[in-house]
């Protein structure tokens, strides 16, 4: 009898056992899936604030370039932008700040829909071979994301290679309307490759490169360094082409953003060479 209950309680136990190294098992998948989910989130959201970045950087060069261009302190109003923006001036002898307002009811800009107002100033040195710039923003959201913070611009007239160059000091916030919230603070650097002085600004194109951090709400963060410089055409909504290194404390791998096509396409390889599309909104 003993026996028998000694071979019954042996049977239960490797049964429960079982059941629990099957249990934990399953938990453990599920657990990855999710991890390898919220992976895939973040790094579609951090290009996503690379997009957002692009169109500021555009839009405070292109209305920084025609002002500076007419050298008159008035108002000069770039030929691209729709009616919707307003654009306003202080300008001293030395000094202007310009004021780029979208409305409060959205307005329309290369395909991203904007709100709020860019507020940016500089000291005039028409000498100097380098400037600065800052903008801050004022209740301003794109393509419904809310973001908050300023920023700081350095101007070269002349880099090494001969062409005009943005060092652009990054601290910006963006949070999506499902709550998803990012900041990112770092360095960016704009190569004005073609495109300068035709008076026409959707023709130009810049390289960037760089370093940066983007930090989630969740207190994930990714570390951005850029391997091959990323092509940034004015008419593209994303970088089409180039490669940034992302490091994470649980994953790390290549962000692709193609051979040259304006698309919303994007490649990531992981450390283990896993390779995901990503599709960016």
């Amino acid at each position: 009898m003993k026996t028998l209950q000694s071979t019954l309680k042996a049977c239960f136990a490797l049964l429960l056992f079982s059941t629990v190294v099957v249990s934990c098992s399953k938990d453990n998948e599920t657990t990855e899936v999710e991890d390898s989910n919220l992976d895939i989130t973040e790094i579609e959201a951090s290009a996503e604030v690379d997009a957002i970045e692009g169109a500021l950087e555009d839009l405070v060069i292109e209305v920084y370039e025609n002002q500076e261009a007419s050298e008159t302190g008035r108002v000069v109003q770039p030929p691209q932008l729709p009616d919707c923006v307003t654009i306003t001036i202080i300008a001293q002898q030395n000094f202007r700040e310009v004021t780029i307002d979208f409305g409060s009811e959205g307005c329309m800009v290369r395909g991203h829909e904007l709100m709020g107002k860019i507020i940016l100033s500089w000291t005039r040195d028409p000498e100097a071979q380098q400037r600065v710039i800052t903008y801050e923003l004022e209740d301003f959201f794109i393509d419904a994301k809310a973001v908050i913070g300023s920023r700081t611009i350095l101007k070269e007239l002349s880099n090494d290679n001969g062409n005009p160059q943005f060092t652009h000091t990054v601290d910006l916030t963006v949070i999506w309307p499902n709550g998803l919230q990012a900041s990112r603070e770092g360095t960016k650097i704009r190569e004005w490759i073609e495109g300068f002085g035709s008076g026409v600004f959707s023709d130009n194109v810049f390289e960037v490169s760089g370093n940066w951090t983007t930090t989630f709400v969740n207190g994930n963060t990714h570390t951005y360094e850029v391997m091959q410089p990323l092509r940034r055409e004015v008419i593209c909504t994303y970088f089409v082409s180039g490669t940034v290194d992302v490091q994470r404390t649980n994953f790390g791998g290549t962000l692709d953003f193609g051979e040259g096509d304006c698309d919303n396409k994007a490649t990531f390889t992981f450390n283990n060479g896993n390779e995901i599309e990503i599709t960016l909104n």
